[in-house]
Parts: structure tokens; sequence; C-alpha cells
């Protein structure tokens, strides 16, 4: 008798887990990050997992979508597309009108790409289940490994010493990395980083202090750490002129610079008068934004894909093709996450040809875990791509309930930093770019 593996049944798990206070352009990170845990149950008892956005604009979608799956093959990878596009309808209003109105970090918080999120939140499931069917790691689902393990680069972030509202209770427990708002502490927070986890390039989250000061931060890390890659990210938080003053600072400092202006317009503006490639995760974050970037002659040399919001693991394939094609670069977009989405990256990365710089991580900043075997282990800065039959990890349980209950009681549904900010200073606008 053949045994049926056709999915069952779908669970969805919201979770939270700690998270600094972090600054960046549209504010401060709040003590909690949300994440969903996605979990695909098939006839024969195999699970399939995932980790995405946990907001509640995604807990909804992925809700109304999950009933779709039900009695499909794990290989029906087109037709759980289909499914879920005649379910979740985008909005006509598109991620670069939204990022024009009003403060957003990447346009993966938008609604518009609610159809790619849930293709890939499913889309990563589905391969882990596949990889349990083939009895081979994602990696080799995907074609095959080009590398055995993918290099990470160190996140910097200026940040304050501790919450100004962390919770009294419920073990969370003081900030390990301590304040950095000046250029000494900055170093203090990349030897910290770079020491534990081996990084062997680096990049500044700026945009949240005088561009100035993140200039005489940034200069302060190239002292430090001497032929070592950098990069600064202001989110679009500096006006064109700002950028060009600020990359004349950083001249034979840059690696890249990382959407330093608002928009596509003004990246373009910016590439004309400035040699250092341009990257973004903010306005070639689809295949339309894609096409029009080289429609303008390519301003945007260095696309930094997520395939929580690109629409999946083979998605983003099919991007490093077209970057090849184009003479582009490509790496790869973070945000707080845990090991699920870790490693999703990694099998994801390890089989692309082109990966031409190491990606973000905001792993160092994370402390809590969701996996077997507690927190991943890096090796000089890189990840090894596991071997095992599907993506490699597995739930833990306990954790899963322990981080759910979190979510039950931290109060925070909706990432909102503007909002913590104001907890700050209630005179934060957050309005960009600001300088």
């Amino acid at each position: 008798m053949t045994t049926s593996h056709a999915i069952r049944h779908i669970r969805i798990t919201p979770i939270a887990f700690r998270d600094p206070p972090l600054l960046n352009a549209a504010g401060i990170h709040a003590p909690w990050a949300l994440r969903s845990i996605i979990e695909l149950e098939t006839d024969s008892g195999l699970v399939g997992i995932n980790e995405s956005y946990g907001d509640l604009p995604m807990l909804d979608v992925l809700t109304k979508a999950a009933p779709s799956l039900v009695g499909l093959s794990p290989w029906s990878l087109t037709e759980m597309e289909a499914r879920v596009a005649a379910l979740v309808t985008p909005p006509a209003q598109t991620a670069s009108e939204f990022l024009g109105q009003q403060v957003s970090l990447a346009p993966g918080t938008h609604v518009s790409k609610n159809v790619a999120k849930v293709v890939s939140a499913f889309e990563v499931a589905m391969l882990d289940l596949q990889g349990q069917l083939a009895g081979a790691p994602v990696v080799d689902v995907l074609g095959g490994a080009v590398r055995d393990r993918v290099p990470f680069s160190a996140y910097l972030f200026y940040k304050y010493a501790e919450h100004i509202d962390k919770p009294p209770s419920c073990g969370y427990p003081p900030d390990p990395w301590g304040e950095a708002l000046t250029p000494e502490q900055l170093v203090a927070q990349a030897r910290q980083m770079m020491a534990q986890y081996g990084f062997k390039s680096i990049k500044l989250k700026a945009g949240a202090l005088p561009p100035d000061e993140e200039a005489a931060g940034l200069l302060a890390l190239a002292k430090a750490f001497p032929g070592t890659p950098l990069r600064i990210d202001p989110n679009a938080n500096w006006s064109v002129a700002t950028s060009l003053r600020i990359v004349e600072q950083l001249r034979g400092v840059l690696e890249y610079y990382e959407d330093p202006a608002p928009g596509l317009d003004g990246m373009a503006a910016v590439a004309r008068e400035c040699d250092v490639p341009l990257a973004t995760n903010m306005v070639v974050t689809d295949f339309a934004e894609f096409r029009r970037n080289v429609d303008m002659g390519c301003p945007v040399k260095i696309v930094l894909s997520d395939h929580h919001y690109w629409g999946g693991l083979r998605a983003t394939q099919q991007l490093s093709r077209l970057c090849r094609t184009f003479d582009l670069g490509l790496s790869m977009h973070s945000n707080s996450h845990l090991g699920i989405s870790l490693m999703a990256m990694t099998h994801l990365c390890a089989s692309v040809p082109l990966l031409t710089y190491a990606c973000d991580t905001h792993y160092p900043w994370q402390d809590e875990e969701v996996v077997e075997g507690g927190r991943l282990c890096f090796e000089g800065g890189s990840l090894r791509v596991t071997t095992t039959p599907g993506l490699g990890v597995t739930l833990d349980r306990t954790a899963l309930a322990r981080l759910h209950d979190n979510y039950l009681h931290c109060g925070v549904r909706n990432r909102d930093d503007l909002a913590q900010m104001r907890k700050y200073d209630p005179a934060f606008t957050g309005a960009q770019p600001r300088f």
C-alpha cells in the first residue's frame, strides 16, 4: 500500500523573542520581535517547518491561505502559488508608493508583498518536506550546492543601553551589548561581535544619528579593522546632497553604499555623482522594480534580496540569474530572525553561483532559539550548510511553547519603531529623509 504524503494539517504559531533597543531611521526596536512558525504535516506524519513574519496582518493572510494547502502534495509548488494568489489579493498601492508616504525600513512590512510573503512562507516548509521525502538537504532539492558554507557580515547598530520599558519579569535579562552612541562604543561592539562570531566584514546601520557622527563611526571602524570590508546603510534617511557629502568623507573606505537616499530616482541621482556601488533592499524589491532599475541604466549595482518577500527560495534563484545577466551583484538582507529563517537563507545562498558579498544577519542580536540544539554556530563568520534531509533543523517544542507564551503576554502585535521611539522622544516624527 502506498503511503500518502499529502498535506493534511497546517499549524501557524506566533512567537515573540527578546530584541535589544537598536536604533534605525524609523526609530527603535521594541523589547519584543515577532515571528510566526509554520508547520505543514502530511498524512504520513512528516512535518515541514518554516519561520516568517509574525505581525497581525501576516498572521491574517497566512491563516486565510492555509486551508487551500490541505490535500496538496509537498511537490506541488506551482499549484500552491496559484492557490495563494487567488486567495491573497494585494491592494492597488505599490510598495514603492508606500515607502514614499511613511516610515518603513523594508518593503517586506507592506501588504503589497502579501502574496510573495505567503508563497515564501509555505514554499520553504514544502521544500523542507521535499528534502525529507528525498532524503536530501534542501540545497540539493534546489539544484545542489556550489559552496559548503555561507559567509555573513557583522551587523552593527547604534543603540541604547537598555529598553525604557523592559519587562520587569518574564526573565528579561540585562542587555549584554551595552550602549553604542559614540565611535569608541561602536568599535567596542564590533570587537565583541567579531570575536564571538568571526565575521570578516562589517555593516553599520545608519540613519539614526547625525550623518557626520555616523561617518566618524565608520572611519573609526576602518582604523580599528584595517582592510575589513565596510558598508553603511542609512535606510534612505539622507537627502541626495547629504549622501554625496558623506560618501566623500568615506572615500576609499566603503565596499558598497546601501540605500543612502530615498527612492530609485534618489539613488540614481547619487549614482551619477558617486563611484561607490549602490546596494538596496528598499527600491529593487521585486521583478518589476528590477526591470525599472535596468531601464534606468542600473543605478543600483547590488541587489540585497530577502526570500521572505521576494517570493521564496526559487524566486531568489531566478533573481540571481537576472543579476548575472545584467552584471549586478547579489547578497542578502536580514530582519530579526531565528534559526529556521537563517538556515533557509543558508541553503538558498549555497545554491546560487552568484553571491557577491557576505550576507546580512541580525542573529547575533537575538539570544533565544526555537530549534533543537539551541543557537546555530558560526565558524569564521560563516555557517555550514546542513547535509541532513530537509532544512536540517527541527522544532524544539518546549522552546516553541515558551516563545508562544511570550507572544501571548508581551502586548506587541505589530512592529512599530516610530511609536516605540516616541516613548524616548515624544517629538520624534520619523519623517524621511531627516538629514
